[in-house]
């Protein structure tokens, strides 16, 4: 095939956002909320649901993974998006009717494979700075993870959390990467400039200090636990001034911006309580957990997966201001669950109003989708 005609068919090829983020959006509205039901009220529901463990892993495999994908994997031929959600679903039916079963581990084995085979060699490939080639082995290290968290005998928090500490290293240098240069243009057209954009500095102690905790964590012993924490700890400070030089401030009229510094600011304080909790107390490791789950993951897969759509679409990632408004009720449930948390405070009232607001948020994200759909214009919605 000649370089024109690869050229003209990667044209025609759309987006795996354009069908992935979907799924995930829909994936994310159903299932979260059914499996707290599932846990407070043994509500009918798949065995997979019926467990805090199972919760988790839909969540980081089921939900995260997808939307990583998602956006990672470009163009793609359209066989390869649905052999992609054919063994997406496979694991997911696997999991749910019996973890730890032969199909909930060949689902995993499959969809960790193709991840790693379409991605990894993209990123070794193109990247040259060294913090740009840690995207390739972070990538191989969340399929591994993948598989692992399948097989009965690996389910566990320790396999959660790394996996939880795998997507924290990826929503922060994807993160950056997105809100520097947003940021910086939008300053750009106020004729201010921003002189501290993506901070290497900053990216580059954040990813080491976070390879170290992976590498720790596991590790049985109660001095390689403290370090970890000690390193995620670290890692939540330096989050934190990295997002504070961005300048936010100066962006009041751009909700997308303000959406996505508000994820990066719960990945922060999730970091930091993580860390603290890791390192002197304990009971502070539900509070970080959500405030990364609901917080962090949530509001920023959420907003980048409505900038995306709506770039693609309209060339405006506030075209639709809908997505703001799903934005916020995902921060909601975020407070829903940290808040609790940290007064020691939880019940079912909480919880509760913390799937509502997760379902409704992902569920205006589904509207968006289809306000945005080909053949739309812009037109209706201004």
């Amino acid at each position: 095939m000649s370089n024109a005609e690869q050229l003209v068919r990667k044209k025609r090829n759309k987006p795996a956002s354009y069908y992935l983020f979907p799924l995930a959006a829909a994936y994310a509205m159903l299932l979260m909320p059914w499996s707290i039901l599932a846990l407070l009220y043994g509500v009918l529901a798949p065995a997979g649901l019926y467990s805090a463990f199972g919760h988790a892993h839909e969540l980081l495999i089921g939900y995260a993974m997808l939307v990583v994908v998602g956006y990672l994997l470009g163009p793609q031929e359209g066989r390869k998006i649905l052999l992609l959600i054919g063994v997406w679903l496979l694991a997911r039916i696997g999991f749910l009717s019996l973890p730890g079963g032969l199909m909930a581990v060949a689902g995993a084995v499959l969809v960790a494979g193709l991840t790693a085979y379409w991605t990894v060699p993209r990123f070794a490939r193109s990247a040259k700075k060294w913090r740009n080639k840690a995207t390739a082995p972070l990538l191989i290290v969340l399929c591994a993870l993948l598989v692992f968290a399948a097989q009965s005998s690996w389910q566990g928090q320790s396999v959660l959390l790394e996996l939880l500490l795998g997507l924290t290293l990826l929503m922060f240098f994807m993160g950056g990467r997105i809100i520097a240069p947003a940021v910086a243009g939008h300053l750009l057209r106020q004729q201010r400039t921003l002189q501290a954009r993506v901070q290497p500095n900053i990216e580059g102690a954040v990813l080491i200090l976070l390879f170290v905790a992976l590498a720790l964590y596991p590790v049985p012993s109660l001095l390689s636990k403290q370090l970890a924490g000690a390193a995620v700890l670290s890692c939540g400070l330096l989050t934190a001034l990295r997002l504070a030089r961005w300048q936010l401030w100066h962006c009041l009229d751009r909700a997308d911006l303000l959406l996505l510094g508000a994820g990066y600011a719960w990945l922060a304080l999730g970091l930091s309580l993580l860390g603290c909790a890791l390192l002197f107390k304990p009971a502070l490791l539900s509070a970080g957990i959500h405030a990364i789950t609901v917080g962090a993951l949530g509001t920023l897969t959420l907003t980048v997966m409505a900038r995306t759509q709506l770039l693609q679409r309209f060339r405006d990632p506030n075209a639709r201001p809908l997505s703001h408004v799903a934005g916020v009720l995902i921060n909601c449930a975020a407070l829903l669950r940290v808040i609790p948390a940290l007064l020691g405070q939880q019940s079912s009232a909480w919880l509760l109003s913390a799937a509502a607001c997760w379902s409704l948020s992902f569920l205006l994200l589904l509207c968006v989708f289809w306000q945005s759909r080909d053949g739309q214009t812009l037109k209706p919605s201004t």
